[in-house]
């Protein structure tokens, strides 16, 4: 562990004591042993100097005084109303948006480095004092020597040595966590935070955030449901990101949105929409959905249109999670639970040994109370918790690549419970999902994956070719016995054929040779072995 490492667990340590967090600790229904242990801290004898501030206003403080890694945390927090006493739920709203602005000065010296050029030769106007702080930046208004209002976006200083510090904790905890629990290890911890490490560290390059904006901005063109503001690239820099200046009403100012007298009902639901669309027909979501980078036009009420900033943070889905997801979902839907559990042994998510009828079962008990039932009634802490049971009964892993969903998901669920608690989020979903299912096996569909596998038809015959031929080089020795049984040729000829196949049937993205969509899978198989023979 380095010495910075050390140091910041003190600080960490220090933070905990001078807002007294461990009174939020013995609020819970402790052990005896446990909470006499509260008698035996020294500092707890100590006088207080927070006696002035709510329990909510002391971990928002102290979340802010730890830095952006534990920023991010209560601001997921926040979204969970269903899970958080009000006064602590409300404060940590604080955190989207609040977070306390560095010198703006500081920010000024950043800016002119990034961008080589004094502000005034950039900007007609540069407004000094931010218009909003966030955790890992902050934004200025300003406006382009051409007349364009925008806004400059800049990363704090000197972020890089405390996440650091912070992840070099978080690891320390994962490993000791696996190597102490078999549960812990069924959530695969250490990859979960080599997961976070990249994320964060991907959200301090602007330069990504500007990409990933314009990306979602072209997925989004003309959409009814969503805006993506316009990025200025000439004045995009690692740190720094000029991008259009929106204006429209924060997600979470309901009276505001009430005055105007938006349809929240079709606001909920375009919300539901907008995730199943990026996930399942872009493969491309916006990961970072809490309330303070949402906001609502104000140029149609009665068909609102969301907002959407801070693209730093953003997830896709590989073919086969999609195809994956997808099924689960619809047969969740469908209350389908033998075809969940099905489908759970098939991707090798519990062991293959797992009996069918008892997993069945176990996700029924846990699925079924939820279903008709408005959101407001549903709660989904329950519901997680019971599913955790679940897999810890059936060896059920936690896949890390599938961590940002999840995340996004409860930003949705907390979001969906503020503008319209009587959403009924399956329906909503349901007929999304049964749309994207029928257009996979369209023709039009089939006959694009085709014409993307004939493609590889050329390319995959030369590396079997290329292949046979480093192989069959009289001077490169084999293994010994290597090719013996059955001869050289024919063991040639079966490896190439196999490597032609299989490369079809991964550009056709089907599971094996007997799906539907596979099919031509069988003609290069045919294809590799007719080149073989011809040679």
């Amino acid at each position: 562990m380095k010495l910075l490492a050390v140091r910041r667990l003190f600080r960490i340590q220090r933070v905990v004591i001078r807002y007294r967090l461990d009174d939020l600790l013995f609020e819970l229904p402790l052990p005896w042993w446990l909470m006499a242990l509260r008698h035996l801290m020294p500092w707890r004898w100590l006088p207080r100097k927070t006696l002035d501030l709510s329990r909510g206003a002391r971990l928002r403080l102290a979340l802010q005084d730890l830095g952006p890694i534990f920023i991010k945390f209560g601001q997921l927090l926040s979204t969970r109303r269903d899970l958080l006493p009000e006064d602590i739920a409300d404060e940590l709203m604080l955190l989207q948006d609040r977070v306390p602005p560095f010198d703006p000065q500081h920010a000024v010296a950043l800016i002119e480095e990034q961008l080589g050029a004094k502000i005034s030769e950039v900007f007609s106007r540069f407004d000094v004092e931010p218009l909003a702080s966030a955790s890992v930046a902050q934004v200025h208004a300003a406006k382009l020597k051409s007349g364009e209002e925008v806004v400059v976006k800049v990363v704090r200083p000197g972020l890089k040595p405390v996440i650091a510090q912070d992840l070099a904790w978080l690891f320390l905890i994962a490993r000791g966590a696996e190597r102490v629990s078999a549960d812990a290890r069924l959530l695969h911890p250490v990859e979960v935070v080599n997961d976070y490490e990249k994320t964060i560290y991907d959200e301090l390059d602007l330069l990504r955030e500007a990409a990933n904006a314009s990306q979602l901005k072209r997925n989004f063109e003309g959409s009814e449901m969503m805006y993506v503001p316009q990025v200025y690239w000439d004045w995009c820099r690692p740190k720094v990101l000029v991008m259009e200046r929106i204006y429209g009403i924060q997600v979470t100012d309901l009276a505001t949105l009430a005055d105007q007298r938006t349809d929240m009902k079709m606001l909920a639901e375009r919300g539901v929409e907008i995730f199943f669309t990026q996930v399942f027909r872009d493969s491309f979501f916006h990961a970072d959905m809490h309330p303070g980078n949402i906001f609502v036009s104000t140029v149609k009420p009665w068909s609102p249109q969301y907002i959407a900033i801070d693209c730093g943070i953003v997830g896709s889905l590989t073919p086969e999670d999609q195809d994956y997801l997808a099924r689960n979902l619809f047969a969740f839907f469908k209350r389908d639970y033998r075809r969940v559990a099905q489908l759970h042994i098939d991707s090798g998510w519990v062991p293959a040994h797992t009996k069918l009828n008892e997993f069945e079962a176990a996700i029924r008990t846990v699925c079924e109370p939820i279903f008709e039932k408005p959101l407001k009634d549903i709660s989904f802490g329950q519901v997680l918790m019971r599913l955790f049971q679940t897999a810890r009964r059936f060896n059920m892993e936690v896949q890390p690549q599938l961590v940002l969903l999840q995340k996004t998901l409860l930003n949705i669920e907390g979001l969906g419970r503020q503008l319209y608690p009587e959403l009924d989020l399956w329906s909503t979903a349901q007929p999304f999902l049964e749309r994207w299912m029928r257009e996979r096996v369209s023709p039009k569909n089939l006959l694009q994956n085709l014409h993307g596998q004939v493609e590889q038809i050329p390319h995959l015959a030369g590396m079997t070719r290329d292949l046979l031929e480093r192989m069959s080089q009289p001077h490169q020795a084999e293994p010994p016995g290597a090719w013996q049984q059955k001869g050289d040729g024919w063991a040639l000829r079966l490896l190439g054929a196999g490597l032609l196949g299989g490369g079809a049937t991964l550009a056709a993205g089907a599971v094996s040779l007997s799906a539907p969509a596979a099919w031509p899978a069988w003609l290069m198989l045919a294809a590799g072995l007719y080149l073989i023979v011809r040679r």
